[in-house]
């Protein structure tokens, strides 16, 4: 390689190793937006089947903090797992406050809210530790999912502690990117945080810059399933208008028995098939084995027919 194209391939290289420098900008990466909502919503839909009570996840905001000093305000307070992340070599934090912890286990083990929250100091028990190691293992699933498309990494759950003394994933002073998560369930709710270091993020940079929203948030092949099949067999009452005719109501009350109506329609006429008041298609009337058939002619402009209607009037 000749020497001029290293330096021009160094010149290329410094406006990275600036910005490496800096540190990430959330307003410049809008992607960790996108990823934090399909996270949220994903929370939201994995939980539905366990919990008795709906269960709403959202984003609350997303800051640059260190890590000691998000930690620090929750010491004997909260409990975290700390992730491992193999592809890129790093580990994250998952943080829940107790709030969250005590109204999980109420929403799962079927209360309906009418009690006041727990408001005590203790610490948290067996039973709430293995239930949150549980909601941990989906929340793992749910950022794996929402990274998905734009990184191939999977979490894996390296383990789970109340002190957050305990939380050593680098040095307490390096950066990192906090999601605060709120949950609102049985009138109540709590703060989940989601930490990721900038050395974890630094080499997504340039995808995280540009918002792609085209695969949606990870589909559930059960729930998708489930939903085709309840569809397929829903009933829809159609209804097929040959004609309209306004008549005034004197006119009606004057109706006889075997009166004919004259319309205008003439043999060539399309029919309008509806369904719940909305025109579906255009279609042709006519016979099959004796009974009246409908045969689809065109489907119907919804546009152009609301524009028609409006011009109508």
């Amino acid at each position: 390689m000749m020497m001029g194209d290293v330096e021009v391939d160094q010149r290329k290289q410094l406006p990275n190793y600036l910005l490496d420098a800096a540190g990430i900008s959330v307003e410049r990466m809008p992607m960790l937006n996108v990823i934090f909502d399909r996270m949220a919503a994903s929370c939201t839909d994995s939980l539905q089947p366990m919990a008795g009570t709906p269960c709403y996840f959202s984003v609350n905001g997303i800051t640059n903090d260190r890590v000691g000093d998000i930690v620090k305000d929750y010491e004997a307070n909260a409990v975290a797992a700390v992730l491992y992340a193999e592809q890129w070599d790093s580990r994250i934090i998952i943080m829940l406050d107790r709030d969250f912890v005590f109204t999980m286990v109420e929403a799962m083990f079927g209360s309906d809210g009418a009690e006041p929250p727990l408001d005590v100091e203790r610490s948290f028990s067996n039973i709430e530790i293995r239930l949150v190691q549980a909601l941990f293992e989906r929340f793992a699933k749910a950022l794996q999912s929402a990274f998905a498309g734009t990184s191939n990494v999977t979490f894996r759950v390296e383990r789970v502690e109340t002190a957050m003394a305990s939380l050593a994933i680098g040095r307490s002073g390096n950066m990192s990117i906090c999601a605060n998560i709120m949950l609102q369930a049985l009138y109540r709710g709590g703060q989940m945080f989601l930490i990721i270091p900038h050395s974890a993020l630094n080499p997504l940079r340039q995808k995280l810059a540009h918002v792609v929203v085209s695969d949606g948030r990870a589909s559930d092949p059960r729930w998708r399933e489930q939903m085709e099949s309840e569809v397929h067999r829903t009933e829809v009452t159609l209804s097929a208008v040959l004609d309209e005719k306004m008549i005034s109501l004197e006119d009606v009350v004057k109706f006889k028995i075997g009166q004919v109506l004259e319309l205008e329609a003439t043999p060539r006429t399309l029919a309008r098939l509806e369904s719940n008041g909305q025109v579906l298609f255009w279609c042709q009337i006519g016979q099959l084995d004796g009974y009246y058939a409908m045969q689809v002619a065109d489907p119907v402009d919804q546009k152009r027919e609301f524009v028609d209607d409006i011009l109508s009037r």
